[in-house]
């Protein structure tokens, strides 16, 4: 991913912050492997809608002076993370074929939409916008399209084993953040979702890894 100069001292800044070490960046989803960086697309607060009154607008300006580069970079990624996750889930809830699967899949999705009623809030309360600003990047632990369309084409146990091996990657990968903004993250509300968020990880990571196909799909 090429930056401009202040951009990248940005993504610098929020990686950082994550404590995930390593080089900031993004690659678009045809280019390099996965690495475990997390970059800060937006630094500045999007500005509220024309035509909105000036005390929505004084209310907002409040509200995201409290959030740190943490909370923003971490919001803004785990929203695109658990909607690239639920897509990859329905698929799963529907094809998987073992059982155990399929309704695993089920929960997750549940969880992962009772989150997202969570973190758009949250963005609106940032003053954030709800687009995607991670769209066509290479993230950690971010189910992709091509993620997808690999698992539209598999059938059977290796749908199974390519959803295991994808989720298990983002269930890891969302909790090291995650955990990252509760040490460093500046709102109390980012944290408390966090904490949730992380709680529930562990919780449906070790289920993952008793699932049948787990062994061979996992290593």
């Amino acid at each position: 991913m090429n930056l401009p100069p202040l951009h990248r001292a940005a993504a610098l800044g929020l990686l950082a912050a994550l404590g995930l070490g390593g080089v900031a960046g993004c690659s678009s989803a045809d280019s390099a492997p996965r690495t475990a960086e997390v970059r800060k697309s937006a630094p500045d607060v999007s500005p509220a809608p024309s035509g909105t009154a000036s005390a929505t607008s004084t209310s907002t300006s409040t509200s995201t002076s409290t959030s740190t580069s943490t909370d923003i970079g971490w919001v803004q990624l785990m929203t695109p993370m658990n909607q690239q996750a639920v897509k990859l889930l329905t698929l799963a809830a529907e094809r998987a074929a073992e059982p155990r699967v399929r309704a695993f899949a089920v929960r997750l999705r549940t969880g992962h939409e009772a989150e997202l009623n969570r973190l758009r809030p949250l963005l609106t309360r940032m003053g954030l916008p709800l687009t995607d600003v991670h769209a066509g990047h290479d993230m950690p632990g971010m189910v992709t399209e091509q993620d997808l369309e690999a698992a539209h084409a598999a059938e059977g146990p290796a749908l199974d084993r390519l959803v295991l091996a994808r989720i298990r990657d983002h269930l890891r990968q969302s909790a090291e953040v995650s955990r990252s903004e509760i040490t460093a993250g500046g709102r109390a509300d980012a944290r408390e979702l966090a904490r949730a968020l992380v709680t529930a990880r562990e919780g449906f990571l070790a289920e993952l890894e008793r699932l049948p196909g787990a062994v061979r799909a996992l290593g």
